[in-house]
């Protein structure tokens, strides 16, 4: 769907009639969480990557970034599509 934040897991999901599925490995669980972050070696200051979470993986991936000074934000999978849907760039 044009102007729709492409997720990883969420391939065509608006297509498909699935949910955005959480980014932990082997996880097949419907997300509610955007984990946003970046690698300042790699990327920018304002460049966000994201990750998907389901409430069960929020704090492992949270953790798993955080230690290594990545985590930005997290934020519902909801305000995070009603923010970019209203084209704040956040």
């Amino acid at each position: 769907m044009p102007g729709t934040p492409r997720f990883p897991g969420a391939t065509d999901s608006a297509e498909a009639g699935t949910a955005p599925i959480c980014s932990a490995k082997g996880c097949r669980t419907p997300a509610v969480w955007v984990l946003a972050w970046n690698n300042p070696k790699l990327h920018t200051p304002e460049r966000r990557k994201t990750w998907l979470a389901c409430d069960e993986h929020r704090e492992h991936l949270s953790s798993f970034l955080g230690v290594r000074g990545f985590l930005k934000d997290v934020v519902s999978l909801e305000e995070w599509e009603e923010r970019h849907s209203a084209g704040d760039g956040r």
